[in-house]
């Protein structure tokens, strides 16, 4: 029977992991851009008028777009040109019926037209990628408005290959720094490829520490094909810093110096006795990215495909196009994304013109993005999206500070900064230093809001929304730092999106659910070893990071519509990577569980489990070799005895550790309640607390108490002491320091040690208790404070002309229980 594919909603595949697929209908909405801007001679067509709505279609959102005789497809594919003449100006229902002959409505990624461009066939910017991915946008928006079902995947069956042998890096570096490391990398690249290079750039795999530029410098070489490697691709035939003056002498240099490398790594031959899938890479999977986002009013999208160079192609198809320039320490992310150390990606002020033009025409608009951040310390706020044109001027902002997303934006009812700011509550802590999907949205109505990981996080605008007409058209847009270069933000980027409507909760929740980066569907063929035609396991796939693979949610399916399945065991399945079972991440060797006809759905499959795992990136996405084995599969077993494991090493004997330690934030919080009496939920003492929290210390080692630790617990003790004598404790004042006449003026109520007794005495009972093993000297302890009492009522600290007053009295007490407060008594332990 010939193999048959099948489409698969991209939302439902989401739902595996928790319950089955019910079918491939659904789809993305509807798409349309707010903004297709063609050519002069496209706006100025008088040919026949379109036959049908799917030709309008195609006339306002792919053909307008692709017909221009300068840049793009109009000067060979017109009327009497090359065929096809799908961009023929004579006629749009003759194009129109030319250009079907080479998109796929039902996938737009795997047109034939976008391929074509995408191998490099007349792009019209200077990536091919970049290309492909507007054409795909366009050829979507037509088949969104055509039948609304664009964004699904189609599973269709992979090559067919068995796992082979392969050679696997070491994981000690000597052979890698005796052969290629020391006689070339350090030598030739470290101008360029060192951490500490004046023009430092990534990846750096001639730096000084030999173990990180073999981690960086891995992914370049292939042990299987030499030849293949990167660092002798980009020598023999990009003729990048030949260092003899002659390249493909150097390319051969950098070929042999891996082949001698290559030549002392044993080769990993597969055992023969796994019951092993059948073997795939990387790109032979199917592409499942960015399915079932919701993009009806984007105008900028960035999803950072190129991989390489300088710009980020904004690829939302609505002109202008609003590029990115990057700038500073920023890299590339494996599986889509930049990095940012010290840079910024920014883009011109004429470009980013159109996102005034196009929010301002609708009064509200959203900010979308997926973000790392790289700690929860940054402050200014840190810019991570910004169309602004300096540190007091922007029409909007989506920062951080600390654990806080700040939104600033601009409007008749805020300054020109965007002040006040929307920040999410400091007790939430929603911003967190892991991948998060953020979205901000604006309208006149409902003002600002704030979403993170698909939820609203219930912050309230402080201001009410309004009209956006005093936006700026001359800023410029800009993502992790300010356009003026004064406010670093950290992190990775993976997306961002920017939308000239408000999104809905229920499509923010849709863009969250479909998640961000490039991912496949890896199809592993098991027909053999269980009997049914066309049979699969699946995972969704995508690099991780620049060192890892992120496997998820596997299924079984059969491609065959007709299949009837007989029950399937399937237990114990491990993942396999050049020729061998990797070594850990191994989340389903105890799975135990049956394929059958009860839980199977045609077109949809079955879910084996809903978990996720990360396998180490050895030789890179594009050579990287896949397969499954399995203890047990249908009729087929392989008994796997684990190995014994090593015996634990022998303890080493470790320094020394001190009896005595800090308590920790919580702790010192807690302990400052306790002795003052005071609730810690009151108004002023929590907000200190909140404010000054990080600076208290983290951990117990009194080894890293810092000044500015003392500087926050001292801050902390005068606020607990403040409530404490101004009467907002849950005791009073009086019944705290019973006899203490605080109705008297400084210099008699501190007269005699007896009145200054009165309330040294309370405070040691409540601070010091007694009868401990270890505590400081009573004695010692009373004359400190009995020296700082008398010296602060004899007025011997200024304001001296006014200082024996009633408020003297009180700032004495305040002063003296700040003092036992914000002391070694409260803070070791």
């Amino acid at each position: 029977m010939a193999q048959q594919g099948y489409l698969i909603n991209r939302a439902g595949l989401l739902l595996f992991a928790a319950t089955l697929l019910t079918g491939c209908g659904g789809g993305a909405e509807t798409k349309t851009n707010p903004v297709t801007t063609g050519n002069a001679a496209a706006t100025a067509y008088s040919g026949p008028a379109a036959a049908t709505a799917d030709v309008q279609s195609f006339r306002l959102n792919l053909w307008v777009n692709i017909n221009d005789p300068l840049q793009r497809c109009g000067a060979c594919h017109g009327a009497g040109g090359q065929s096809p003449t799908f961009a023929r100006m004579d006629n749009i229902n003759l194009a129109y019926a030319e250009a079907n002959s080479i998109v796929d409505l039902a996938s737009p990624s795997r047109s034939r037209m976008v391929s074509k461009v995408g191998g490099g066939h007349n792009c019209w910017l200077a990536s091919d990628s970049a290309c492909a991915d507007q054409l795909t946008t366009w050829i979507s928006n037509w088949a969104g408005n055509s039948n609304g079902s664009a964004n699904v995947v189609q599973l269709s069956a992979p090559p067919l290959y068995a796992p082979g042998d392969s050679r696997s890096f070491p994981p000690d570096p000597s052979l890698f720094e005796t052969h290629v490391y020391t006689p070339l990398l350090a030598v030739h690249c470290d101008g360029c490829h060192s951490e500490s290079a004046a023009n430092a750039q990534s990846p750096f795999f001639a730096g000084s520490d030999v173990d990180s530029a073999y981690a960086a410098a891995r992914p370049k070489m292939d042990l299987d094909s030499p030849g293949n490697s990167r660092f002798v691709v980009r020598l023999r035939e990009e003729f990048h810093n030949c260092w003899s003056g002659n390249c493909q002498n150097d390319a051969a240099a950098m070929q042999a110096a891996i082949e001698a490398f290559a030549g002392q790594v044993p080769v990993t031959q597969i055992d023969p006795a796994l019951l092993a899938s059948m073997a795939l890479r990387l790109p032979e999977g199917i592409v499942a990215s960015s399915g079932n986002r919701h993009e009806t009013n984007v105008i900028a999208l960035y999803q950072f495909k190129s991989g390489t160079g300088n710009t980020a192609y904004d690829t939302s198809g609505v002109a202008p196009d609003m590029h990115l320039s990057l700038s500073g320490n920023v890299d590339w992310v494996g599986g889509w994304g930049i990095n940012i150390a010290s840079g910024r990606a920014q883009a011109t002020t004429s470009a980013s013109r159109k996102l005034h033009n196009l929010i301002t025409a609708t009064g509200e608009y959203s900010v979308e993005a997926w973000v790392a951040p790289a700690n929860v310390s940054q402050e200014g706020p840190a810019r991570i999206v910004s169309y602004s044109g300096g540190t007091t001027l922007r029409n909007f902002t989506l920062g951080q500070t600390q654990y806080n997303y700040d939104y600033l934006n601009r409007s008749v009812n805020s300054d020109a900064n965007g002040d006040p700011a929307l920040s999410t509550a400091d007790a939430d802590e929603d911003l967190q230093a892991t991948l998060q999907h953020v979205v901000v949205t604006y309208d006149p109505v409902n003002g600002r809001s704030i979403y993170v990981n698909g939820q609203y996080t219930d912050d309230l605008d402080p201001v009410a929304g309004g009209s956006l007409l005093d936006w700026d058209d001359s800023f410029a847009l800009v993502l992790g730092n300010e356009v003026s270069g004064d406010r670093q933000w950290q992190g990775v980027i993976r997306l961002v999106a920017i939308h000239n409507r408000a999104l809905t909760p229920a499509q923010i929740q849709q863009n969250y659910d479909a998640g961000v980066g490039e991912k496949f569907f890896m199809l592993f063929n098991v027909t053999g070893m269980v009997n049914v035609p066309e049979s699969y396991i699946v995972f969704e796939v995508s690099q991780f990071d620049n060192y890892s693979y992120l496997f998820n949610q596997p299924f079984f399916i059969s491609l065959n519509p007709d299949v009837t399945l007989p029950d399937i065991a399937v237990a114990g399945m491990r993942i396999g990577i050049n020729g061998r079972e990797a070594s850990v991440g191994q989340a389903w060797k105890h799975l135990d569980t049956t394929i059958t006809d009860t839980f199977y759905t045609p077109g949809a499959g079955q879910s084996l489990s809903g978990l996720g795992t990360i396998i180490a990136l050895e030789k890179g996405p594009d050579d990287d070799e896949f397969f499954l084995t399995f203890e047990r599969l249908g009729n087929n077993s392989n008994v796997i005895i684990e190995p014994v494991p090593l015996p634990p090493a022998t303890p080493q004997d470790l320094a020394e550790q001190s009896d005595i330690g800090l308590r920790t934030f919580e702790e010192i919080d807690a302990s400052m309640a306790a002795i003052t009496d005071v609730t810690r939920e009151q108004t002023d003492v929590s907000g200190v607390y909140a404010t000054i929290r990080q600076q208290l210390p983290s951990v117990e080692n009194i080894e890293g108490f810092l000044s500015a630790h003392q500087m926050a617990i001292s801050q902390l003790a005068i606020e607990y002491c403040n409530a404490l004598v101004d009467g907002n404790g849950q005791t009073s004042r009086t019944d705290y320091f019973p006899g203490f006449a605080f109705s008297e003026t400084a210099g008699s109520a501190f007269d005699s040690t007896i009145k200054r007794d009165r309330v040294i005495s309370p405070l040691l009972e409540q601070a010091m208790g007694s009868g401990l093993t270890t505590q400081p000297d009573p004695v010692t302890v009373t004359a400190e404070l009995d020296s700082l009492i008398q010296t602060l009522s004899a007025c011997a600290l200024p304001p001296t002309p006014t200082c024996d007053t009633i408020t003297r009295t009180a700032d004495i007490v305040k002063a003296a229980c700040a003092a036992m407060l914000g002391s070694g008594v409260m803070l070791v332990q």
